[in-house]
């Protein structure tokens, strides 16, 4: 679904990301770790196209459709659409095409309502646009939709209260609910697990393994527990520049990855199979 090519970044004399290529299938539950200054927040920049690439491409396959004899996505037999060049793609026009963002620090509106957060954030992507506001049933749904979305996320009881009222941990809730919204084909997660208690980091974690199955999540995370629990596949950046790339319980046993971004896990922890988690490494 999104395939990035020898991705390049620099400010001035830094450079942030290093001709970095990685592929994404529909669906898919990839995290790219490594330590601060890594370069791992200016990939999802670019990825979500508030940073432009110096040098690379990245393209983004169209939805797979079904019904009416339209071609499915990777299906045997059938004739795959293009993939769009979205590298020089403005920000706003990649999120129409169905790419959502979280950030470290959850962007909320403060002065709205908590589900007026929501229902912002899914007329945005309706199909009428402006128009849609002036439409009574159109704000019905809309809502309906957002509740329905808030209920997801355990905010159902807090609707019409001031976002800028709730915890830390709430509002990085209505963050994800607002990213969702949108029904989004690909979800940057841009450390969403950082500042959360450890029954908040227990409701995420439950809150993304439910995320509907055709969603690819790429997740930036520094906490290993969240990483092993939700990411079959693990970039490790480090100085800008790939590591190591392959499944997770391969990438984290990695000698070279330990030294550098896990070096307080023993050696003989591995990311087991089903979901359980090695100790938490340090944030580096």
């Amino acid at each position: 679904m999104l395939t990035l090519s020898h991705l390049t970044r620099r400010y001035g004399n830094l450079t942030a990301v290093d001709d970095v290529s990685l592929r994404l299938p529909a669906g898919a539950r990839h995290a790219v770790i490594g330590p601060n200054g890594a370069g791992k927040t200016t990939l999802l920049n670019l990825v979500a196209g508030t940073a432009r690439p110096d040098s690379g491409q990245i393209l983004l396959a169209p939805p797979a459709r079904s019904g009416g004899g339209a071609p499915v996505e990777g299906a045997c037999g059938a004739e795959a659409a293009p993939a769009t060049d979205i590298t020089r793609t403005a920000a706003a026009r990649r999120s129409r095409l169905g790419i959502a963002r979280s950030y470290q620090q959850p962007s909320v509106v403060a002065g709205l309502s908590v589900l007026d957060n929501v229902v912002l954030a899914a007329w945005r992507h309706h199909r009428e646009g402006g128009a849609a506001w002036r439409r009574p049933s159109v704000g019905r749904r809309l809502r309906e939709t957002a509740l329905a979305g808030l209920e997801t996320v355990g905010l159902a009881g807090f609707a019409d209260q001031l976002a800028g009222e709730l915890s830390h941990g709430q509002r990085r809730m209505l963050d994800l609910a607002a990213a969702l919204a949108g029904r989004p084909r690909l979800l940057l997660l841009d450390e969403p697990a950082a500042g959360l208690t450890d029954r908040d980091i227990g409701r995420l974690v439950a809150l993304l393994r439910d995320i509907p199955a055709d969603v690819a999540l790429l997740l930036v995370e520094h906490h290993i527990e969240v990483v092993t629990a939700l990411a079959e596949t693990v970039t490790v950046l480090a100085a800008g520049r790939v590591l190591v790339s392959g499944s997770t319980q391969d990438a984290l046993g990695r000698p070279e990855v330990r030294e550098i971004y896990l070096d307080a896990v023993p050696a003989s922890a591995e990311a087991p199979p089903g979901g359980s988690a090695p100790p938490t490494g340090p944030r580096g």
